[in-house]
């Protein structure tokens, strides 16, 4: 298990190889990672962040569009790796939801659509609320 995500809150299924593995029949958010240093075996870099309704479709384990990116980024095909996250009762758009999610976290090299992070107090404009928080009109004691 990999915990990923802001705060990582999602726990994924993996790493595994990706060369070695078959995709379920299963809907799921996946994620390709890579070594950048052997000698940390527990440091892995974000490639690419997708989701499936499923994954035995997506062209796994090297036919998928993205997977010349993968490869040559992580060096060799032995050094790809991906990890799963099936969301029960979700739907396409939570998937969707927690691809932004960590494509905004991570910037994933492979991923063509760029997520921004960043929040701008503008985007929802200035509003005025009545005051709330004055002081207490009725007594301490019952």
């Amino acid at each position: 298990m990999i915990r990923l995500g802001s705060l990582a809150g999602y726990a994924f299924e993996g790493p595994r190889v990706l060369a070695g593995w078959t995709a379920p029949k299963t809907p799921a958010v996946y994620v390709i990672m890579y070594k950048p240093d052997e000698s940390k075996p527990n440091n892995l870099a974000v490639l690419y962040v997708g989701h499936s309704d499923d994954l035995s479709a997506e062209g796994f384990p090297f036919k998928n569009p993205r997977s010349a990116c993968w490869i040559k980024r992580a060096g060799s095909k032995f050094n790809v790796h991906i990890a799963t996250l099936e969301i029960p009762g979700g739907t396409r758009a939570h998937r969707e939801q927690v691809v932004g999610e960590l494509c905004a976290v991570y910037d994933p090299a492979c991923n063509t659509e760029k997520f921004d992070n960043a929040w701008q107090p503008h985007w929802i404009q200035d509003y005025d609320t009545p005051n709330t928080t004055g002081p207490l009109t009725t007594p301490r004691e019952a």
